[in-house]
């Protein structure tokens, strides 16, 4: 089965675990993930939810966006206000992309063997940042 963007329409149910090393921290974010056509022929990828944070009684709530694009047999990610983010193949056997931040680097990995359940494998290095967060999507 080839994977397309417009396979991710629609919504998602999401559960991020996140773990800092530095800190020393798990937290836990639930929530979903939407993507809604955006008028321009991609996505725009909103994702919603609640942040569960080591030491708080309360969850926080979080939101973030990007932009989705068909590009080739890629797909381009962008940040919400059109900056670029990442492309990966999401039929390659080992999807996966870089994004320099400097200082920063963020490397992701992709998993779609499970489709149209997925996750997306986050590594996180710089001088202030060591963290690890994998995200999982389902219907």
């Amino acid at each position: 089965m080839m994977i397309r963007l417009q396979d991710f329409a629609g919504r998602w149910s999401m559960a991020r675990e996140i773990e800092d090393f530095r800190a020393d921290a798990r937290s836990e974010l639930t929530g979903t993930c939407d993507f809604v056509p955006d008028g321009e022929g991609g996505f725009r990828q909103e994702e919603r939810g609640f942040l569960h944070l080591p030491g708080r009684d309360k969850p926080l709530q979080a939101e973030r966006r990007y932009l989705w694009r068909a590009v080739a047999q890629e797909i381009t990610v962008f940040f919400d206000d059109g900056r670029f983010f990442h492309s990966f193949d999401p039929n390659a056997s080992a999807p996966e992309a870089d994004h320099a931040c400097d200082p920063d680097s963020y490397q992701v990995r992709y998993e779609f063997s499970d489709w149209p359940n997925w996750t997306a494998n986050w590594r996180v290095t710089g001088p202030r940042k060591d963290y690890r967060f994998q995200t999982r999507y389902w219907r």
